[in-house]
């Protein structure tokens, strides 16, 4: 059964003098316990947005946000601010993208972990900071207690991350979102992340929802990915299947744009041509026409229907890649 379902998710930003945006156009995926689930696709194409939707942290002027987002049964979107702030930290958490900015930077980090604990379990600071001592210890960093004084500035790329996913760990949350947890980090670093949240997930069956455009990333980490353009899913597969046999021209540019080892020297890189903000209106036809190397008359005619094959593989798409396009990343 799914702890999380996303259905018909919208979020549209109002802007003054100008026509409303829409960021987030009809999501909606699953996410069950001990999964992890990918949001793929380039900046700007509403993962984070979609992210932060379903924490309640969209601002509640400028943003309408429509949709379902049920939580173990719970509409998310139903909730008052009060009882929003009470599941926050508690049974949903977020490892933001940039660690530096979203720490404080004058508190010292042993009191942001254990502000968590004391806020959403009760505890008094006397025994909220021997747990933050542990969580600390728990995600990896070396020499816990003298961390637990230190601020943000004083500790490493790597330390911060880590000390973002204690935070989000507190309470031991049944559902945690790491919006490009590895982003500005050398590949070790990365690496030592990606390996954390795996454990995580195995030992305490939490859902993942991992928000990248790192296919690397996905190749290591998601069971499901549900790949994202224009704020709309454009094609959603289980790893293994998405990797060997990408449908979606979108799906295929990225990984074709992906450079590999056993490349011939000297071989330019095949990016995807044009950027994100080179679309049209989905209600008018499919907002990658524009950039698609497969793109007929009536992509910018008509707006495709989503079409689901064996093994619930969603595809919006109305030319697709017919033939099987081996993956540049294996996906183990």
């Amino acid at each position: 059964m799914a702890l999380l379902e996303v259905r018909d998710l919208s979020v549209v930003f109002a802007r003054k003098g100008e026509p409303p945006m829409t960021a987030v156009d009809g999501i909606s995926f699953d996410v069950e316990p001990g999964r992890t689930i990918g949001l793929v696709g380039e900046s700007g194409c509403g993962k984070s947005v979609t992210s932060l939707a379903i924490m309640g942290l969209l601002p509640t002027t400028g943003a309408e946000v429509s949709g379902a987002i049920n939580f173990d049964g719970t509409d998310l979107l139903q909730l008052s601010r009060r009882e929003l702030d009470q599941r926050r930290g508690s049974d949903l958490s977020m490892v933001f993208q940039d660690p530096l900015t979203s720490l404080n930077p004058v508190v010292p980090i042993g009191l942001q972990v254990s502000e968590v604990i004391e806020r959403h379990r009760g505890l008094p600071r006397k025994e909220a900071m021997p747990e933050a001592e542990d969580l600390l210890r728990r995600v990896g960093i070396p020499d816990p207690r003298r961390r637990l004084k230190e601020y943000p500035h004083q500790l490493s790329g790597g330390m911060r991350q880590r000390a973002l996913i204690a935070m989000a760990l507190a309470c031991k949350p049944r559902l945690l979102i790491a919006d490009e947890p590895t982003t500005a980090l050398d590949v070790t670093i990365q690496a030592q992340i990606l390996s954390l949240l795996a454990e995580l997930v195995a030992e305490t069956d939490t859902a993942l929802i991992m928000i990248t455009h790192d296919l690397g990333v996905v190749a290591g980490l998601c069971d499901e990915v549900n790949v994202l353009y224009a704020g709309r899913v454009v094609e959603r597969a289980a790893r293994h299947e998405l990797f060997a046999r990408p449908r979606h021209p979108y799906t295929a540019g990225l990984l074709a744009s992906i450079p590999r080892l056993d490349s011939p020297r000297g071989q330019r890189l095949s990016p995807i041509k044009g950027s994100i903000s080179d679309n049209i209106p989905w209600d008018a036809g499919c907002a990658f026409c524009p950039r698609c190397p497969n793109a007929q008359d009536v992509c910018e005619q008509q707006t495709p229907d989503v079409s689901i094959d064996v093994g619930a593989r969603l595809l919006r798409c109305h030319n697709p890649v017919r033939e099987a396009t081996s993956s540049p990343v294996e996906a183990s």
